[in-house]
């Protein structure tokens, strides 16, 4: 039975792992809904953090109305080019590149990461092609008391240019397509110092800003750097933090980016997968100090123009 159900909007929310990941049913977000509905689903965004919706007849202009009922958009990436005529779409493609198969929040390279992702599947491969969530909230309330005051303490410098960003080795030969994605990814370089822990403006919440993006903690060493990053990653990544889900086409994730990393399996060999991606803007982080994020190379302020003919 449904977590919770409204008798007067017919919502239901059912849970679906013990600390990430919710099942929406009772909703088209293909047609306008009323104010009570987008506030069901905003609250199960920040409770459950990420939440599914099955068969959801959703195009690019149907998906952009939703999407802004949840905030202002941003335009779909800050280097990515988005389709002719879509400019708050980015296409997460398979045959072009886009597996993203890596732990990360979105976009954390510039100072104000998106506040919510959508991602509305389009064509799913017959077997494979999940994708994982993890709850960076309970993660960093399971770390022991020693690592998380050391954790509210930490300042971490993310980009698009870093190790973890590239698909491939160094010198390694490499499917053009893939190459060409690569290098327009990171065509505009960009650096932001964001607090390890932020304080979610919404819930108050803390919880962990790292993933693939993450390139060094201020203040140590390369090594110490990578060696301490790898064990507050490693808190985030562990199973009891993480839902996993199976697409089908016409699906629709929302998760909140503030709370959330993310890793799509490319488990499905030379299949197609393609996805289609809005994302509302966010506040630029806080930390427990009270200290904002600060940008270090790079300007991202055409990313937040929510201006643009859609």
């Amino acid at each position: 039975m449904p977590e919770t159900l409204s008798a007067t909007t017919r919502v239901g929310v059912t849970r679906l792992a013990g600390n990430i990941g919710a099942e929406i049913t009772g909703v088209d977000t293909g047609v306008p809904l009323d104010d009570e509905v987008i506030a069901r689903i905003r609250r199960a965004l920040l409770d459950h953090k990420v939440v599914f919706l099955r068969d959801q007849g959703l195009d690019y202009g149907r998906e952009v109305a939703f999407a802004r009922r949840l905030g202002p958009l941003t335009l779909g990436h800050p280097t990515i080019a988005s389709p002719p005529g879509q400019p708050y779409l980015e296409e997460i493609d398979s045959l072009n590149g886009g597996k993203v198969n890596y732990w990360h929040t979105d976009v954390t390279f510039v100072d104000r990461p998106p506040a919510f992702t959508l991602l509305h599947a389009k064509v799913i491969p017959p077997v494979g092609g999940d994708t994982l969530w993890a709850n960076t909230v309970s993660a960093y309330r399971s770390l022991p008391d020693s690592l998380r005051e050391l954790a509210d303490r930490l300042r971490i410098v993310h980009t698009n240019e870093f190790d973890y960003a590239r698909p491939f080795a160094a010198g390694e030969q490499v499917d053009p397509a893939l190459l060409a994605a690569y290098q327009e990814f990171v065509s505009t370089v960009y650096e932001t110092e964001h607090p390890l822990v932020r304080v979610h403006p919404e819930t108050a919440e803390r919880s962990l800003v790292l993933g693939g993006f993450a390139k060094s903690v201020v203040g140590l060493t390369p090594q110490a750097s990578r060696d301490l990053i790898r064990a507050f990653q490693e808190y985030i990544t562990r199973p009891e933090h993480t839902v996993r889900w199976r697409w089908h086409e016409g699906d629709l994730a929302i998760w909140d980016n503030r709370a959330t990393q993310h890793y799509a399996i490319a488990d499905y060999g030379t299949a197609h997968r393609r996805g289609e991606r809005v994302t509302v803007a966010g506040p630029v982080p806080i930390g427990v100090d009270g200290r904002a994020s600060v940008a270090v190379k790079g300007d991202a302020a055409a990313y937040y123009a929510d201006g643009a003919t859609h």
